[in-house]
């Protein structure tokens, strides 16, 4: 049995020192927005226990996909690189960077200098998408972060990515191992609001169908999801996580929580098994549901 934590959009804090100048554009907004409601919303203690529930639970690998920032800023680079090392050894943790990674074109160098580790493939090379295998899994990590205007929080992933992720896939398949997607908006039609959306979904969704896929996995809306798309041999689950950071003044109806994912079996029938660890109330991390993965799908 492989063992797969997964967690998504922390957004680590709080900000450090920053010059006037960095706030030019969207992170003058992005600032202000952190100042009025993020900042309260996610809770660096309750994320802490977050972390401490993974750990124990001894998983094979951790995931995250994105959002360790708020804005974008160098110094959150910082942060999010002591954060990602708390998780355990650097070849044991991989990570795909969010929109509010990509806030800003000047975030993108910072955000490929500091987090290069958690996000390079087997072979040493850089970019996206990027291949890993562990044991009887490879993972396979997409970036869906791009800098927009203000007030959007969109992705893409592109032409390219599709194309070498599509490939990825079939190398994966051909060589008898269980695959898994790491993206951070949802990857299907519908899956967010016009201005939070995937906005080549459709492009994805069709890469599916063609070359199909064990499971993928996303955060992005801060709320637990799981959708069925058409894969080549079988049904694909998406499977999307709440904020890891997620407190009781965040105004969200999902409490902070991580999935567990459990897979074993031959990739022709794997078989995968969630487990929703959730923050409640009496101020511990306790599992929330279990729910198959295997057997489901369209109708």
């Amino acid at each position: 049995m492989f063992t797969l934590a997964h967690l998504s959009d922390p957004h680590l804090g709080p900000l450090t020192k920053f010059s006037l100048r960095e706030l030019i554009g969207k992170r003058a907004t992005g600032y202000v927005n952190w100042r009025r409601k993020r900042r309260h919303a996610h809770d660096m203690e309750i994320l802490g226990l977050i972390v401490a529930d993974i750990l124990a639970q001894k998983p094979d690998h951790i995931a995250c996909t994105g959002d360790v920032s708020h804005i974008g800023l160098p110094t959150e680079f910082k942060t999010a690189l002591s954060f990602l090392d708390t998780l355990g050894p650097r070849d044991a943790v991989s990570f795909v960077p969010g929109n509010h990674d990509c806030y800003a074109r000047s975030s993108l160098s910072a955000l490929a200098r500091e987090l290069a580790p958690w996000c390079a493939s087997d072979d040493g090379q850089a970019g996206y998408p990027w291949y890993r295998q562990r044991g009887s899994v490879a993972l396979i990590g997409m970036n869906t972060g791009i800098p927009t205007m203000p007030l959007m929080a969109t992705g893409r992933v592109g032409s390219a990515q599709i194309a070498i992720a599509e490939k990825l896939l079939a190398q994966a398949k051909a060589e008898g191992l269980i695959r898994v997607v790491l993206i951070h908006h949802p990857p299907y039609i519908g899956g967010a609001r016009r201005t939070r959306e995937l906005v080549d979904a459709d492009a994805f969704e069709a890469m599916l169908r063609r070359a199909g896929a064990e499971l993928v996995l996303h955060g992005h809306n801060h709320r637990f999801s799981l959708a069925w798309r058409r894969g080549l041999d079988h049904d694909v689950p998406i499977v999307g996580v709440p904020s890891a950071s997620i407190g009781l003044r965040g105004g969200h109806a999902e409490l902070a929580c991580w999935h567990l994912l459990r897979i074993e079996g031959p990739a022709a029938a794997p078989r995968i098994s969630l487990e929703r660890r959730a923050f409640d109330l009496d101020g511990t991390v306790k599992l929330l549901q279990s729910i198959p993965l295997t057997g489901g799908g369209l109708v």
